[in-house]
């Protein structure tokens, strides 16, 4: 079987900027993913277009990513839409994979995008409940002032902490440290440092969540080319491998996707936890990343808050996570997000992370999580990237 590999990236700042339209920030970074690679929009074969909320925030259903691309030197090539909730553009990613595997093309680009912005700032929260299962939701209650997945994580959080002797503060330590890791990322939403003074005395969004425990709403956008290993090879750019990637689906409470989706890429890479120089995984919540660490194998179950404590997860640690500043800090532009974190394991792997560069690493990780279903995530990704020589 042949290999896959990326060789080129694109990614814009993540933010909020409601007069900036999603074909815009389409159209910026597939033209910075195609430089990167040294190739043109005719080299490309197939498009694989993640977004998750566009139908709910713009209106924009069914042909988003034709619509995004229209005028452009793309409008033609075979696309797929690919909508899957927060996991969008990592099971877009997922697909190109396959795809190439397949023989069906040899290059591929990958699209995620979400704006999430509006001036009806209810849009945005409506559209994360679409992310449930709406069947049984009440209505005629007003519009959502936050999303619907802050009562998930901050009933995770009080559990976690009545479990485990964990404490509110462990919860803030992550927050402080993906603010250091997002305040030397320049694409960042957040890129100011803060204390855990800062974090404990913010806004309770809800117990025990403060408001710089909880990703924001974001708009963004990156993108991904990849490429068979013969294609890479003419190319004659490097790039990354893609060792392993598998897409699971949640089946309810203790069904554990994160888990089933980590555990079979590093059994398709012939890896495990200890062989992988950095993670970027779905802290959408504080309370989240902690309880992420154990699903991955990090750490056994209920000691995630230890790791945070020995700096094990901070850039310079064992094992750093988020460093590009995580949802929390580099933001959550929800259908964008998987392919954002690729692109952050790309620029590490292939050293242009710039000051938070976590040096000599090889081999990383890209965890991604979406929607909720009957007490667990209803999809999650684990892709595994090495660089290539």
């Amino acid at each position: 079987m042949g290999k896959v590999r990326i060789v080129g990236v694109g990614m814009i700042p993540f933010g909020r900027e409601v007069n900036r339209s999603e074909r815009a920030m389409v159209e910026s970074v597939v033209e910075l993913a195609l430089k990167d690679a040294g190739i043109t929009a005719a080299d490309v074969q197939r498009v694989f277009s993640g977004n998750a909320a566009a139908g709910l925030v713009s209106g924009q259903e069914m042909i988003r990513g034709q619509v995004a691309l229209q005028g452009t030197e793309l409008t033609g090539v075979p696309l797929v839409n690919v909508e899957n909730a927060c996991a969008s553009s990592s099971s877009a990613a997922n697909l190109a994979f396959e795809a190439i595997l397949a023989g069906r093309c040899e290059v591929a680009l990958v699209i995620g995008v979400e704006k999430l912005s509006h001036t009806d700032k209810g849009r945005a929260f409506a559209a994360l409940g679409g992310a449930t299962d709406v069947t049984g939701a009440a209505t005629g209650v007003g519009p959502a002032t936050n999303s619907v997945f802050i009562d998930v994580y901050a009933e995770e959080g009080r559990t976690y902490i009545a479990e485990h002797g964990a404490t509110v503060e462990d919860f803030a330590a992550v927050a402080v440290k993906n603010r250091r890791h997002g305040s030397l990322n320049p694409l960042a939403q957040y890129q100011q440092p803060q204390t855990i003074e800062d974090v404990l005395g913010a806004r309770v969004v809800v117990d025990p969540l403060t408001l710089p425990m909880c990703s924001p709403t974001t708009d963004g956008a990156a993108a991904l080319v990849l490429v068979s290993e013969a294609y890479a090879r003419r190319l004659g750019v490097p790039g990354a491998t893609v060792r392993a990637t598998r897409l699971a689906a949640g089946a309810g409470r203790g069904s554990e996707p994160v888990a089933v989706a980590a555990r079979g890429a590093f059994t398709d890479a012939g890896l495990g936890p200890d062989d992988i120089d950095l993670l970027e995984l779905h802290d959408a919540a504080a309370p989240a990343e902690i309880l992420q660490y154990a699903e991955i194998g990090l750490c056994a179950p209920g000691e995630g808050h230890l790791l945070v404590r020995s700096g094990a997860t901070a850039l310079g640690g064992k094992i750093p996570v988020n460093v590009s500043g995580g949802l929390m800090s580099r933001g959550h532009p929800i259908g964008a997000t998987g392919a954002a974190q690729l692109v952050e394991v790309y620029q590490h792997l292939t050293g242009r992370a710039g000051a938070r560069q976590v040096e000599g690493a090889r081999i990383g990780m890209a965890v991604n999580a979406g929607g909720w279903l009957k007490g667990a995530y209803a999809a999650a990704v684990a892709t595994i990237l090495e660089a290539a020589s």
